[in-house]
């Protein structure tokens, strides 16, 4: 049995181990030095320069390919564009060219011009009664046939089925809602052949914007939602300088070696975006940004988000998809560590691989037959 003396011989213990704990953490506080980030009262961080390394989570062939964008990004010819081809993106679909085999017809449907793909082995045939339209990147400023045939040929020759790339009018010479006309318009032609819960719409940047600009369109306009949607290195929101949120200022910077949106920003804030395509349409139209409706966006298909944590579109991707689920909406999200927007064209890299297994099974799962 303890006796009163040794219980407190123990408190006294336990008393002067937490004195000199005390007495340890009082002399570190004394020697530790002011922290580099200011804090204003508003909140804003003001974060000291930093160096950041490629993630250690990416394979080896990410980590070369990371580096290798960065590196790229940083030279302007190189993002010249050549017949709606970046020049850093020519090898990337040269390599796609040779990996997926494939059929394409230059033609129009609904009046508007498209490239219509097939896989070379041919349509499977659990997906004879499905087609797949493609909405590609490219800032609504070209690269049609550049990011058009990159996001294309891996679904149409990896996943058998048909592939409608649509080459909807961009900025500057066309302002919205141009592109949403026009894919209205492919939509409208292609239901005349495919039910609509067999019809699945995707894009990447400009093209996963479209896509959600697009669904908001069709309600608008009396048509019938797809099967199901994909909304790839995008969200549904929009801010005057970007997409939105936090990546507005940190993912640009570590994903693609562009200066973040300057804060206090050079022009005043204002319901406009700083692209050519939306200029005069406010971002808080939902027919720009679905996130903007609540009636909009819970009338949404089975929605796929990608993105990736160096991605400039994480923070609207992200809380595109906490809007969807909060709806009631099914959606799927997929974020890739270490990599940027758009990362998925180089189909050499796992993640790459990756990212169109799970865009493929996606729309097995939720497309009619």
């Amino acid at each position: 049995m303890e006796t009163r003396n040794a219980r407190g011989r123990g408190v006294a213990k336990a008393m002067m181990i937490a004195l000199c704990a005390l007495a340890a953490g009082a002399a570190s506080a004394q020697d530790r030095k002011p922290s580099p980030v200011k804090v204003d009262p508003d909140g804003t961080v003001h974060a000291p320069a930093m160096s950041v390394p490629v993630s250690s989570l990416l394979s080896p062939e990410g980590k070369a390919y990371m580096a290798e964008h960065l590196r790229q990004m940083q030279q302007p010819e190189l993002l010249v564009q050549k017949d709606g081809v970046p020049v850093f993106m020519e090898p990337y679909l040269a390599r796609q060219r040779v990996l997926f085999p494939h059929e394409r017809v230059d033609t129009k449907i609904g009046g508007v011009h498209v490239y219509d793909y097939t896989p070379k082995a041919g349509v499977a045939p659990e997906n004879r009664n499905r087609v797949l339209i493609n909405l590609h990147g490219g800032g609504f400023m070209g690269c049609f046939q550049g990011c058009g045939e990159l996001e294309s040929l891996p679904l149409t020759s990896l996943g058998r089925v048909r592939v409608v790339a649509v080459d909807y009018r961009q900025g500057p010479e066309h302002r919205f809602p141009a592109a949403s006309e026009d894919v209205a318009a492919v939509y409208r032609e292609l239901l005349k052949t495919y039910p609509a819960q067999n019809i699945g719409i995707y894009g990447c940047s400009a093209g996963g914007m479209l896509t959600g600009m697009s669904v908001a369109w069709f309600q608008a306009h009396g048509l019938p939602k797809p099967g199901a949607i994909g909304i790839f290195c995008a969200g549904a929101t929009l801010s005057s300088s970007g997409f939105g949120g936090d990546a507005d200022f940190f993912t640009g910077p570590l994903g693609d070696a562009r200066p973040p949106a300057p804060w206090p920003p050079v022009r005043p804030a204002s319901d406009s975006s700083g692209m050519p395509y939306l200029a005069g349409a406010s971002i808080k139209d939902p027919l720009v940004s679905p996130t903007a409706s609540d009636a909009v966006l819970s009338q949404f298909p089975p929605t796929l988000l990608i993105t990736a944590t160096r991605g400039f579109e994480l923070s609207s991707t992200v809380y595109t998809h906490t809007q969807l689920v909060r709806l009631g909406v099914e959606a799927d999200l997929h974020v890739w560590e270490g990599l940027f927007h758009g990362f998925f064209y180089n189909a050499d890299v796992p993640e790459s691989r990756q990212a169109y297994d799970v865009m493929l099974k996606f729309f097995d799962k939720h497309l009619g037959r």
